[in-house]
């Protein structure tokens, strides 16, 4: 059965069930003896187990990952990484596709309730969409300068292996000593994929290299400070209580792993970056790579969740960059500048009075990161006025690390442990600060931070009765198209209380409303890396080196950019269509549990959950 029909008799039957729950009398339970009765005991019992069957699946899956065990903040097989081989991705593949199978075959959709009903359809459409892009299966770079194993393994080490214990200390050190191995398969990988003509353009290998040269640089490997690793295991084991005898030998045996496996390892990766660089090009679209324009669709289809073509996300990129420029025109007036927005732009991005940039020092850094921690602190007691539901898990702060601040985003969530283990982080990217003006702060807090990205992540993985695949699974439309939309709810509680603040609110808009320009230009109309660059900095206002970096992220990672504003758009649509629909009756609070109660979904099954509570609000 294709997606796109199954959708349909599933709407089908959730609308049977909410008639037959209007048909209903109000607090009147069905006899014991009569049909209803008996279809709620045969959907309680399916949904037990399809349930069931879901953790079982899911565990299945889990137990090939140790990883993604980690990360979920369990300590099973903490000794080890996980197996990326072609053979080991392929075997994945058929597991799935025979989980697929099996369940359709072993359970029957209308004997399950709607939240089962909704699981069944979530999982069918993950199998599909993953059996749709398994062609395009090595097309994405194995490294890039924007993210990989090479910069990968010092990040996991670092912020998701905690050692609490000597046993964990004794995992950390297998670990080292398996990153040879590890980062050997991947390795493998990507001279695969450079044979297949997949490797990323020619400028990106530098950073690539200057990244793997920073893990290894320092002690034990040199006479400099410890390096990254070692720092953070000599930090982890001094904190454990265990006498100076044991942490020495502890830290020795890192020491000899860090030399014996982790030096050699990334001394081949260089090597290999170093032999691939003279022999790649500057073409930076994916157009360039086998079937490239089916790769590009595939990657935009699994982004947005949506069937929209490269032409059609153009053009409505340039439709919102040309909306957003008119809103921004309107403060540029009130504010008094006179000029063009673009040369107001110009002003916003140079700062020559320093107004909207803290100094690039430590002393700089640290206020950034205490101004956005307040002003996460600040939102999240202010919560109340449009949530019911708020998330119980943590939320700190902190900086990219040096050793990879070069090369990674502007910004970043990392979702916390579901056992509270490990709170959420945003993490902000203070390697350049004039590159993090302040006019941005509140709008990049509030994406990453709460009501943002933590606020959605955690709310999922605290969901109860789900799988959970749904609570740590993810859609980038949902959740890039709900972080987006964080920013601007802000501005109804007045916390962007300066025509700056809230030109810097827009900015953020605007740069989401260029990137589906620059990503269908580069991936798709086959612009350069220059001309991506160059679009931004006539048509925003941040900062060339923002531009630099942020274009190549996206060349690195085709489609990605264009979930953002898509994602954004459909929920402003339908609280829109809520707002007209139910009018005095509208409950903001409602309407955000309706988006975020079932975690993460595609957009189309957003939009049928949304119409649903539209009609039962009416019905009411």
């Amino acid at each position: 059965m294709t997606r796109t029909a199954f959708l349909g008799r599933a709407l089908c039957s959730a609308a049977m069930l909410a008639l037959l729950a209007a048909c209903s009398g109000a607090g009147e339970s069905p006899k014991a003896d009569g049909p209803s009765a008996q279809t709620t005991v045969a959907e309680q019992n399916q949904t037990a187990a399809i349930n069931e069957w879901f953790e079982e699946k899911w565990e299945e899956q889990l137990a090939r990952s140790p990883m993604t065990q980690t990360f979920l903040g369990r300590k099973t097989n903490y000794d080890k990484w996980d197996d990326d081989s072609p053979e080991f991705r392929e075997e994945n593949h058929r597991l799935e596709l025979a989980a697929l199978k099996e369940m359709r075959d072993k359970f029957d959709f209308d004997t399950l309730d709607h939240s089962a009903q909704l699981s069944y359809r979530l999982f069918e459409y993950e199998g599909e969409q993953n059996e749709a892009a398994w062609p395009f299966r090595d097309h994405w770079y194995e490294f890039s300068q924007f993210r990989g194993p090479h910069s990968g393994v010092p990040a996991f080490l670092i912020n998701q292996h905690r050692v609490d214990t000597t046993e964990d200390a004794e995992a950390y050190i297998a670990r080292l000593a398996g990153v040879k191995d590890y980062l050997g398969q991947h390795q493998k990988n990507a001279e695969a994929q450079f044979e297949a003509g997949i490797n990323p353009p020619k400028w990106a290998y530098s950073q690539m290299i200057e990244t793997s040269r920073n893990v290894i640089s320092g002690a034990p490997f040199d006479d400099g400070e410890d390096s990254v690793l070692l720092a953070d295991f000599k930090k982890k084991v001094d904190a454990l209580e265990i006498d100076a005898a044991q942490k020495a030998d502890l830290i020795s045996r890192a020491e000899v792993a860090l030399t014996g496996s982790v030096k050699p390892a990334y001394e081949a990766l260089i090597a290999m970056f170093e032999a691939q660089e003279p022999l790649a090009t500057n073409d930076d679209g994916a157009w360039k790579l086998p079937d490239g324009d089916a790769y590009y669709a595939s990657q935009l289809q699994k982004m947005t969740t949506t069937d929209m073509t490269a032409d059609e996300i153009h053009n409505l990129g340039l439709s919102e960059v040309a909306r957003i420029h008119k809103e921004m025109t309107a403060i540029k007036e009130q504010v008094g500048f006179e000029g063009s927005l673009q040369d107001f732009f110009v002003y916003m991005r140079e700062d020559p009075d320093r107004k909207f940039t803290y100094p690039n020092t430590d002393e700089g850094r640290e206020r950034y990161l205490a101004e956005a921690t307040a002003l996460i602190d600040d939102m999240r007691s202010s919560l109340d006025e449009l949530f019911y539901t708020k998330p119980k898990a943590a939320l700190v702060v902190k900086r990219v690390e040096p050793f990879r601040e070069r090369s990674a985003g502007k910004a970043f969530y990392q979702r916390p442990a579901p056992d509270g283990s490990r709170p959420g982080i945003y993490y902000a990217n203070l390697y350049n600060m004039d590159s993090m003006p302040t006019y941005q702060m509140a709008a990049l807090a509030y994406h990453e931070g709460i009501p943002g990205h933590h606020m959605q992540i955690a709310i999922a993985q605290e969901l109860e009765g789900v799988p959970s695949f749904r609570r740590f699974g993810g859609y980038t439309a949902f959740s890039e198209g709900w972080g987006l939309y964080s920013e601007l709810i802000p501005k109804e509680m007045g916390l962007y209380p300066d025509p700056y603040s809230d030109f810097g609110r827009l900015s953020m808009e605007l740069w989401r409303a260029g990137r589906l320009v620059v990503d269908t230009g580069i991936h798709s109309k086959k612009w350069t890396r220059e001309e991506a660059i160059q679009y931004l900095l006539d048509n925003t206002p941040n900062p060339e080196g923002d531009a630099i970096k942020s274009i190549e992220r996206y060349i690195a990672m085709p489609g990605q950019a264009t979930a953002y504003k898509i994602g954004m758009l459909k929920i402003l649509e339908l609280r829109h269509r809520a707002e007209e629909a139910l009018g005095d009756d509208f409950d903001v609070k409602a309407f955000h549990d309706v988006v975020l109660k079932d975690g993460f979904v595609p957009l189309a099954i957003l939009e049928e959950n949304v119409d649903a509570w539209i009609a039962s609000q009416q019905e009411a």
